[in-house]
């Protein structure tokens, strides 16, 4: 009988660790937006970065900032990716939410 496959055992209780939760650091406060292309082969996203939401709230805003922007885009480890150069349309967007925003980068 091998232990890898082994769940449960009456001596020790559950042998399988709980996932782990990873927490994001907390941010100053500001919402950074940037444009980004290295690694995608020339085409540009805005990256933005500094919301301290739980992640089912980022997915929802970042579904929200899709349509409104009219591109695809994706949540990757705490960070909203947006297809396309739309900086400027992603900072009212976010102001108009209340939050405080600076556009990053070059």
């Amino acid at each position: 009988m091998a232990r890898d496959n082994l769940v449960y055992s009456t001596e020790s209780g559950r042998i399988r660790p709980a996932e782990a939760v990873t927490e994001r650091p907390k941010g100053d406060g500001i919402v950074r937006i940037q444009r980004q292309t290295s690694g995608r082969k020339g085409k540009g996203v805005c990256i933005i970065t500094g919301l301290d939401l739980p992640d089912a709230e980022l997915a929802k805003l970042a579904a929200e900032l899709k349509k409104k922007c009219g591109c695809g885009g994706a949540v990757k480890e705490g960070d909203i990716e947006i297809q396309g150069d739309k900086r400027d349309l992603l900072k009212s967007l976010l102001e108009a939410k209340g939050l405080t925003v600076k556009l990053a980068g070059g």
